[in-house]
């Protein structure tokens, strides 16, 4: 049996899926928020680069101890806006003995597309899949294959540093949150209009996830219930309201919303309620699977 890994260096956090090609046999994530001020200072601040090289480390560790036979390594939108990458992928390659490709994010959303659609019936399709990262989101469109992808600078911790300054945030921080991302968004239309003629949209990463184990009311992580659970418009306003107007001492106490994320979760929220509005999605699917199961489809 041969055993892949994938590595994601992600804006918010580090993830790890190693995999016999079909059957996760590991799957591991840290928050480490490599993207640490990088969106005002244009750089990587060294504790966050600790940070994701501590957690390499042990990541490393637990390859060794299952036996990974090949994986991918790959560094997305944090890595992508600063100006001393070089010196995280030195750090990390010295960490886990690969130095980190550089995904473009139209590669990002092509990986994202390939594993969150893997285990979906074509007959749902066209496919809408949307990754809201730390620093960025991807919009992907496809069927049965790949058909496009477009990136944009919005993200949880993007839009957290950048317009979320009070605790709880104000209304006019929030409306500018969202209004920023509708601008985002008409660009999503000019330049991958084919997204509109989507049968099922599909949502990734921790914002998504959160959403539905707050929704859900999950005092533990509880995959099987995230995966392919369908979160309506409905219940993705009722929790944005209730974590956007809560202070963050409050706001720890919802179950589901893990401590790593409560001061970012309103943040991506605005870009989760405004993606829904924007599209007229009265619902969407919740894939657990994403970019990890798509490095891990790369290497078969």
């Amino acid at each position: 049996m041969t055993t892949y890994a994938a590595i994601d260096c992600g804006t918010n956090s580090t993830r790890l899926l190693i995999s016999d090609g079909t059957t996760a046999i590991e799957r591991l994530m840290t928050i480490t928020r490599l993207g640490q001020e990088v969106d005002r200072t244009g750089r990587l601040h060294p504790d966050a680069i600790d940070r994701v090289t501590a957690c390499l480390r042990d990541y490393r560790s637990v390859m060794d101890r299952v036996g990974v036979d090949s994986f991918r390594i790959t560094a997305t939108s944090a890595a992508r806006d600063a100006s001393n990458s070089d010196e995280f992928f030195a750090a990390a390659e010295a960490a886990v003995g690969q130095r980190p490709e550089m995904l473009s994010g139209d590669e990002e959303g092509r990986l994202s597309f390939l594993g969150a659609t893997a285990e979906l019936d074509p007959a749902e399709g066209p496919f809408l899949v949307f990754d809201i990262g730390g620093g960025s989101t991807e919009f992907a469109f496809g069927t049965h294959e790949f058909v496009g992808a477009f990136s944009t600078d919005m993200g949880s911790v993007r839009f957290t540093e950048k317009y979320l300054d009070h605790d709880p945030p104000l209304p006019e921080e929030l409306h500018a949150c969202i209004a920023v991302t509708g601008d985002y968004l008409d660009d999503v239309d000019r330049e991958l209009a084919i997204v509109r003629t989507a049968k099922t949209a599909v949502g990734l990463a921790g914002t998504v996830s959160t959403a539905t184990a707050v929704e859900l009311g999950l005092a533990d992580y509880d995959r099987e219930a995230i995966h392919h659970f369908r979160l309506t418009r409905v219940a993705a306003e009722d929790v944005f309201r209730t974590l956007a107007t809560e202070s963050a001492a409050d706001r720890a106490h919802n179950p589901g919303l893990e401590a790593g994320r409560v001061d970012i979760i309103v943040g991506g929220m605005c870009i989760l309620v405004k993606v829904m509005r924007h599209f007229d999605l009265d619902e969407i699917v919740v894939s657990e699977s994403d970019i990890l199961d798509g490095l891990i489809q790369s290497q078969r």
